[in-house]
């Protein structure tokens, strides 16, 4: 075996790259985004910063001893559960939601540390020998301990994170082998309570789906009984839990489902990035030539709506590439775990894999239109050190167990 393949055998050089080009493709755009701007000119600066820290904790991640992240699994979940209760009572509020701690001229999300501490903690428990996460007992303790950090997000109240440690549950779940019917019952509830949003056909058409799966895990009678009540009257208390979000949070949600109901209001960003993405046309107006960019039209557009620079002055090349990358990126990721003998490490990559999936997912979706507006970032290219650092440290750790695949603990 040459020098290159015995490097390449311990080091993933194609996610690295990958890594290495959005946050590159990313700080470029955040450039075009803030470089005119009265009070964010200073973020460019900021987040190349943030990047060489977050290079910084991807090695460390990267040589820590593999064995590690099992001994520090509870200790990590325990301090984030800490954190994210600190941060309701000493946070600081940011568009109506408690989800920074200040630190001098220093920030950081607990939300988003916390997902390394519930990763990690979620493959301990679901490995642990005498654990059996089929059977009742076992799968309602994990089921606590998982929604503990999903409750405390909520009452910040954050709930696009929300949603994505939810669905970073659901993947860790499902790829240790849970039984299929705990998750449809996971599941469930949130299709019926997405679909009843839309209209009164598109609930009845999830609950006929609902109906055609009990059938399908010929379950007995209370049981089947019970699950169907707890779909309907979530449906049907959904007027009143929306009566609990931040009015911010109820325009987003409505004006998902009709953006012209309110263009200048809670629809404006939707239909603006629309409007960016679009003119962008095949090749882009080119760099620093956004008109919606550099107009400003789109407020905090290196935040949540960066896609939309990558869109209009780049063109359908610059976002189908960042596409593509973040298609090797998952690809890399799923070979990964395929051909890791180590099950701790292999349900650890899984809930990366399925965090930045669920970031990159919703946000294209907001970006074009097709998802809610609710606050997430693209995974390296959004402007937010707290959301890199975490990024690059998760894929630090997935190259550590790539390097240690053949171990078993």
């Amino acid at each position: 075996m040459s020098a290159t393949n015995k490097i390449s055998d311990k080091f993933d050089f194609i996610i690295f790259g990958v890594m290495l080009l959005l946050t590159a493709i990313g700080l470029v755009a955040i450039y075009s985004a803030t470089n005119t701007h009265p009070t964010a000119s200073g973020n460019f600066q900021k987040q190349y910063i943030t990047a060489i820290i977050g290079f910084v904790s991807f090695f460390i991640a990267y040589f820590i001893p593999y064995k590690t992240y099992r001994y520090i699994a509870v200790p990590s979940y325990m301090l984030s559960i800490l954190a994210l209760t600190a941060v309701i009572f000493l946070g600081k509020t940011v568009y109506g939601a408690k989800s920074w701690i200040s630190i001098g001229p220093f920030g950081f999300q607990p939300s988003e540390f916390a997902k390394i501490g519930l990763i990690l903690f979620l493959a301990y428990y679901l490995t642990r020998k005498r654990k059996n996460p089929n059977k009742f007992k076992d799968f309602s303790v994990i089921a606590l301990y998982s929604f503990i950090p999903i409750l405390l997000i909520l009452l910040q109240p954050d709930m696009g994170t929300a949603l994505v440690y939810f669905a970073v549950i659901i993947a860790m779940f499902f790829w240790s082998g849970v039984d299929l019917f705990w998750f449809f019952l996971f599941i469930s509830p949130v299709v019926v309570l997405f679909a009843s949003l839309f209209s009164l056909a598109a609930f009845v058409l999830s609950m006929f789906v609902v109906f055609a799966l009990l059938i399908y895990f010929k379950k007995n009678i209370f049981i089947n009984a019970s699950i169907v009540v707890m779909n309907m009257s979530g449906a049907y208390l959904l007027d009143y839990a929306m009566q609990y979000l931040a009015p911010h949070q109820q325009k987003r949600i409505l004006s998902f489902i009709d953006p012209t109901a309110d263009p200048l209001g809670a629809g404006y960003n939707i239909l603006q990035t629309k409007v960016a993405i679009g003119s962008g046309g095949f090749l882009g107006k080119g760099f620093l030539h956004g008109n919606q960019t550099q107009l400003k039209y789109i407020p905090e557009q290196w935040t949540d709506f960066i896609f939309c620079v990558i869109g209009e002055e780049f063109g359908f090349i610059g976002s189908a590439l960042v596409v593509i990358l973040f298609v090797i990126l998952f690809y890399r990721l799923i070979s990964i775990t395929a051909h890791t003998k180590n099950k701790f490490g292999s349900i650890v990559i899984i809930g990366t894999l399925a965090l930045m999936f669920t970031h990159f997912a919703i946000n294209i979706g907001m970006n074009l239109g097709v998802a809610p507006v609710i606050g997430l970032p693209l995974p390296f290219l959004s402007y937010g050190g707290s959301s890199l650092i975490v990024n690059m440290t998760l894929l630090g750790i997935a190259l550590n167990f790539y390097n240690n695949r053949r171990e078993q603990i």
